[in-house]
């Protein structure tokens, strides 16, 4: 569990990957300007427990709030990053009560469903993970020119990611596992029921090839007082390639909300 800083809580939701030390640079820099929490998704290497299908979507949200109450939090910021934003959606929609600000960035909304290819890769997910890695590399080509437009940058990035993706180790069989539980869920049921202020925040559309930004920004006709903001230069791995932006977009809407 990472848990750093001082000043309003945020508690950061994990993406797919799910393992939050993927995440680091993005969570010590936010940490400066918050307190910030955040922890390994269930089933992973080092989570407080696995996850079982039986016990479907929810199961995600009751070890975001079993966080909460052990880090001692009555209410905290949410800041949900890809497939951590549906969880944070539908914890804000079940607990408005402890919710102060809620921040959705590059997630699945209302009505997303996998597409084919996608769906491939869900199915059976260690047999494609060479034709996934390989196009998955393909997607972020373009997102890693615009992010980094010198070659020794983009050299240092891919280095230093590589050796995160080693040592903390993704699983795509969970990964699958948590997409098809995401989509036994209503989003758009649970998106008119937020009350928190919330900020919805993607990359440039045409470099996310993951979730389309279209898809993101289903949330600003769902949920009141909600607003909208891209970072440019990024596509779907902002929180990874532009860290220190995404912490400036986070932490000045939810210090200027507290302040």
């Amino acid at each position: 569990m990472f848990d750093r800083g001082s000043g309003p809580t945020v508690v950061v939701v994990q993406p797919l990957q799910g393992r939050w030390q993927w995440m680091r640079p993005f969570l010590e820099a936010l940490a400066t300007r918050c307190r910030v929490i955040t922890y390994t998704r269930a089933g992973d290497f080092g989570a407080d427990r696995p996850l079982d299908a039986s016990n479907g979507f929810d199961q995600c949200v009751r070890q975001l709030e079993d966080v909460m109450n052990g880090a001692g939090i009555q209410r905290a910021a949410l800041c949900g990053i890809s497939f951590g934003g549906t969880v944070a959606v539908r914890y804000a929609a079940l607990h408005p009560d402890r919710v102060t600000h809620l921040v959705i960035a590059s997630s699945p909304g209302p009505g997303w469903r996998v597409n084919p290819e996608q769906a491939t890769y869900i199915s059976r997910p260690l047999l494609t993970l060479p034709l996934f890695l390989w196009n998955a590399f393909r997607r972020i080509r373009a997102e890693l020119l615009a992010a980094f437009p010198r070659r020794t940058d983009r050299f240092a990035f891919i280095a230093r990611a590589t050796a995160t993706a080693l040592r903390y180790p993704a699983l795509p069989p969970l990964m699958a596992q948590r997409v098809r539980l995401m989509q036994t869920v209503d989003l758009a049921a649970d998106a008119v029921r937020i009350t928190a202020p919330t900020l919805v925040v993607t990359g440039d559309p045409a470099l996310d090839h993951v979730v389309p930004v279209d898809s993101t920004r289903q949330y600003l006709s769902h949920i009141r007082d909600c607003r909208y903001e891209m970072i440019d230069n990024t596509g779907h791995s902002g929180s990874l390639t532009q860290p220190e932006r995404l912490d400036r977009t986070v932490g000045t809407f939810v210090n200027a909300d507290s302040s």
